[in-house]
Order: C-alpha cells, then sequence, then structure tokens
C-alpha cells in the first residue's frame, strides 16, 4: 500500500473510527446481549440468567395472548396510516405545489406538528379526545363529538390514527412537494400541447416520476408506524383493556413492568425480524416501479 492510499485509510479511521466504536458500543452490543437474553429467563436483577433455549418463542407463539393482540393492532394501525399518510400527503403536496399567494404559509403549518414531541402530543390530543371533543358534543349535539374517543377499542384506533396523520403528514407531504417540484416542467408543456387531460397528465407522467418519493415516504410511515410507542403511550396506555397496546408497547411492559427481559428479548427479536423483512419487501418492490425521466 503507497502512503497516499495509507493516509486516506487514517484518515477515514480517524472520521469514521469514533462513530462506529459508539455504534458498536451502543447497537450492535446491545444487539448481541438481547439476542443472547432471548434465550434465557432473567428478571434484570438477578447477576445470572439462566438458559432455557427456545421456550420464550415458544410462548409467544403458544401462550403469550396480549402479544397476539398488540401485534394486530399494530398491523391494523399500520396498514390504515401508511395507506392514509401517503394518499394524505401527495394530496396536499400536489395542491400546494400551484400557484397559490398562501403556498408557503400552509406547507408551514402543515409541517409543525411533527416538531411537537410524542409524550406531548399524545397529552395534547388526551385532553382534546376527552375534554375538548366532549364540551363540543354536549354545545352541538354532533356524534362524532360526543363519541367515546379513547374509551372503546373501535374510536381508540381511529383516535390513534388520526394523530398519527396530524403529526406525521406534513413531514411526508414535504417530500412529495421535494419530488413535484423537480419534475421537468417541459414534460408537462409537451402534454398539454398534446392535448392530454389533467387526470391523465398525473397518471402516465405526474405519478410514474415520484415513485421514488412513494419508496421514501412509505418506508419511513412504515418504520414510524411500526414502532409506535410514545404518543400511544401517552394517549392511551394501551387501553382499553390492552386494545390499542401497541407490540412495542407490549415489549416494554414485559420488560420493564413484568421483569420478564428474557420474553421481553424474544418479542424484540421476532420484531425486529419482521419490521425488517416488511421494510425490504416494500424498498424493492417500490424500486422495481421506479422510472427514468
Amino acid at each position: 500500500m503507497d502512503r497516499r492510499k495509507l493516509r486516506a485509510v487514517r484518515i477515514d479511521l480517524l472520521f469514521i473510527g469514533p462513530g462506529f466504536i459508539f455504534f458498536a458500543g451502543i447497537v450492535l452490543v446491545s444487539f448481541v446481549l438481547g439476542f443472547y437474553y432471548s434465550f434465557t429467563e432473567w428478571n434484570g436483577v438477578d447477576a445470572e440468567a439462566v438458559w432455557i433455549g427456545l421456550d420464550n418463542y415458544r410462548e409467544v407463539f403458544d401462550g403469550d395472548t396480549q402479544a397476539g393482540v398488540s401485534a394486530w393492532f399494530t398491523a391494523r394501525f399500520t396498514v390504515v396510516s401508511v395507506v392514509i399518510a401517503n394518499l394524505l400527503a401527495f394530496a396536499l403536496a400536489l395542491a400546494l405545489t400551484r400557484a397559490l399567494k398562501s403556498a408557503n404559509v400552509m406547507r408551514t403549518i402543515i409541517f409543525l406538528p411533527n416538531i411537537i414531541g410524542g409524550i406531548i402530543l399524545g397529552f395534547i390530543w388526551r385532553f382534546i379526545f376527552v375534554n375538548s371533543f366532549a364540551t363540543l358534543g354536549e354545545l352541538t349535539g354532533i356524534g362524532f363529538f360526543a363519541a367515546p374517543w379513547l374509551g372503546t377499542a373501535q374510536t381508540g384506533f381511529w383516535g390513534s390514527v388520526i394523530v398519527f396523520l396530524w403529526q406525521r403528514t406534513g413531514y411526508l407531504m414535504v417530500i412529495y412537494v421535494a419530488a413535484l417540484v423537480g419534475i421537468n416542467e417541459d414534460l408537462l408543456e409537451a402534454a398539454r400541447i398534446d392535448g392530454a387531460t389533467g387526470r391523465q397528465m398525473l397518471r402516465r407522467i405526474i405519478i410514474p416520476l415520484v415513485i421514488p418519493a412513494v419508496t421514501v415516504c412509505i418506508f419511513l410511515a412504515l418504520s414510524w408506524t411500526t414502532k409506535m410507542f410514545d404518543v400511544i403511550y401517552a394517549l392511551t396506555r394501551g387501553g382499553p383493556y390492552g386494545s390499542t397496546e401497541t407490540f412495542a408497547m407490549n415489549i416494554y411492559f414485559e420488560a420493564f413492568s413484568s421483569n420478564n427481559y428474557g420474553l421481553g428479548s424474544a418479542k424484540a427479536v421476532l420484531f425486529f425480524l419482521v419490521v425488517g423483512l416488511i421494510s425490504t419487501a416494500q424498498v424493492l418492490i417500490t424500486k422495481r416501479w421506479e422510472v427514468e425521466a
């Protein structure tokens, strides 16, 4: 290796090395330990963990009813929220890329909820659902406001979806706005000259060219929804009766409330594998839809 290459390697190690050491110490070591503890029975206090093999994984599939309820809620919440959030964000982006004087102001307003912390956001919407909506329901008699938004499994589910959409749609909208602005105007102008309608331009030109943004937005939405914890924890704490408990919350309760770190680690490993497979499949599928301008 000549001096120039050796110097380049040293510079790379200088800049990348410290970050990699912290990453390895905090993430990789924790992941390996979590994988090990998933095969043990450990309460987080005893000095030694008892090796029990695959018993924790068997219990997840055979004897843990609440884990199944949490997985089903997470799956429904993910599908509904990802689809609605992306459709709504794309529609808003289309509307706010037109020649409107207030477009920049509206983009800012729609994006603002994304900067609010999850716990604070959950408490804010808990007050809105429990107090503000109840008052509006009494004054107006409208059933939408009078509904027990956090009191039943069905309304708790849709309340969680509403809060997610309110928080995250603006972020996805910004990505779609960037994709729409980046479309070559000559393509659109040529389509107009050829007599293409707005619907045809949307279907044949705009949507195919923003598929890269769709890939990113679906990936982000999947990541947010599958790992949702703080907002729903502050909003419902998984109630009523565990009906709005996400799988991430189930892992937390198992490990830190029930002091069963082994079973909690097994759930976390399974959760990691499932989310990883789904995210990888989503990226591979949407990448095939992408076209070049």
